[in-house]
């Protein structure tokens, strides 16, 4: 079972985490989160069945199924993860499993929309750089630090040079990412714009 689910807030400027790996291109929504789960009222069990199909079908060799991955947080892909539906589920399922950040070689447009909307950065590498990575030994206890604001990302003997939207990059370094909270601190500039809006003159007298 991963640990308690902890939803990201605010700045976010930097990530450490384990890193889980998932090979294959064009995984997905479907894969990520079977349609049958769409049902759900809200998000909160959404981790427990991310690839359940695929993990079914593995009888307990997914990676997400493999003990040495229980407190994985940063998950390595290949090519156009994320395509098919357009579900905001699939993203949703990911972050409660545990998953932080996400590094790949590219990503369907809305997915990755939809990751940044809920705190996920999406990173992009090379095809050889993303191979080495999943191929690589002690792929297993990859452990990487995250820096956004230089776009960088390190272990104790690697050190990969990462891509992000500037404008992706950006939100994350302010916080403007996190839509709930930018309202929240701007509550009083919000009051005051609400009372300076003549149509929302709630104590007129109706005529």
């Amino acid at each position: 079972m991963k640990s308690k689910f902890t939803p990201p807030i605010g700045k976010i400027t930097q990530i450490n985490g384990q890193c889980i790996s998932l090979i294959g291109n064009d995984i997905d929504t479907d894969r990520i989160i079977p349609a049958r789960f769409l049902k759900c009222v809200n998000f909160d069990l959404l981790g427990e069945s991310v690839f359940e199909d695929d993990r079914e079908t593995l009888k307990g060799s997914h990676p997400f199924d493999l003990e040495e991955n229980k407190n994985a947080t940063i998950l390595i892909v290949n090519s156009n993860f994320g395509c098919g539906s357009s579900r905001e589920h699939a993203p949703q399922a990911l972050m409660r499993w545990g998953i932080k950040a996400i590094i790949g070689e590219s990503f369907a447009d809305i997915f990755y929309s939809n990751c940044i909307a809920i705190g996920i950065p999406c990173f992009t590498l090379s095809k050889k750089s993303i191979q080495e990575v999943q191929n690589n030994k002690d792929n297993k206890f990859l452990f990487l630090e995250i820096d956004l604001k230089n776009s960088l990302a390190k272990s104790k003997d690697l050190t990969l040079n990462l891509e992000i939207k500037e404008s992706s990059r950006k939100m994350f370094l302010s916080g403007e990412w996190d839509a709930t909270s930018t309202l929240l601190e701007n509550e009083d500039f919000i009051e005051n714009k609400l009372n300076c809006l003549p149509y929302l003159e709630f104590n007129s007298p109706i005529t």
